[in-house]
């Protein structure tokens, strides 16, 4: 009965993680509270979302980063080149975003992209622009946001479920079928996709930033400029939409 032994670790491996991201995803669930002034981000409109605001709830701090980098090389104040490199064309940045990709290319105005767009995501902007979205209700905390990595932990447990039903198969028979033990562990694996048909439902399909009034936003928003602009379509889906080669490049 060595095999019953495999199947208790299935199912406690199961069940931890299944409660985990159910309680994530509870938590996700929950309408954020109205800012004190009254001023809930809930009745804002589409076109009162700037592109920052956009790429954070799209993509978070990376694809803010990313949108940064994209607009000023579109403006001509900043060279992306193919082989990775960003180098400043014009040192004046017009907002603390462009002023925070400026200073990660240091005095010499030239620095890898990768080390510009993570230096860009953990600047002081990014931080206060989410503690803006936090404060209107459009962005989730960070609390919600564990209902990804409970995502991860239960398709884990899903493979091993499946390893687990492998290794009870591979053992010496005590006389129980194999069509019976894989029955029996096909049970856990049922609990284990369910809660994630579950959590994929009640969590958000368009991005792990964003609260339910942040998707409606960013939903509304796809649908009305999505299409027509480039730098829209980037915040919200982030560089694999660039149509140019270099520029798919130099933002790998």
């Amino acid at each position: 009965m060595f095999w019953v032994l495999l199947l208790l670790m299935a199912w406690a491996g199961v069940l931890v993680s299944c409660a985990l991201l159910l309680r994530a995803a509870a938590v996700a669930s929950v309408p954020a509270p109205a800012p004190p002034d009254g001023g809930a981000g809930t009745g804002r409109r589409p076109d009162e979302l700037n592109l920052y605001e956009a790429a954070y709830l799209a993509g978070g701090p990376r694809r803010v980063a990313e949108l940064t980098l994209l607009s000023m090389a579109r403006g001509r104040r900043l060279l992306l080149a193919h082989t990775g490199w960003a180098t400043v064309v014009d040192p004046v940045g017009r907002d603390p975003h462009e002023r925070s990709v400026l200073g990660a290319c240091g005095p010499q105005g030239r620095a890898p992209v990768a080390v510009v767009r993570s230096a860009a995501a953990r600047d002081a902007a990014v931080r206060a622009l989410a503690d803006r979205l936090d404060a209107a209700g459009l962005a989730l905390p960070p609390a919600a946001r564990s209902s990804v990595a409970g995502g991860v932990r239960v398709r884990r447990a899903a493979a091993a479920v499946a390893a687990l039903a492998a290794a009870a198969l591979c053992v010496p028979a005590d006389g129980t079928a194999g069509t019976v033990i894989l029955c029996w562990f096909a049970l856990p694996l049922l609990l284990a996709l369910g809660c994630l048909a579950i959590a994929r439902f009640e969590t958000y399909p368009y991005s792990a930033w964003a609260s339910p009034a942040g998707q409606r936003l960013l939903a509304a928003l796809d649908r009305e400029r999505g299409e027509g602009d480039s730098l829209t379509a980037v915040a919200l889906r982030g560089v694999r939409v660039l149509t140019d080669p270099a520029l798919r490049a130099a933002l790998a």
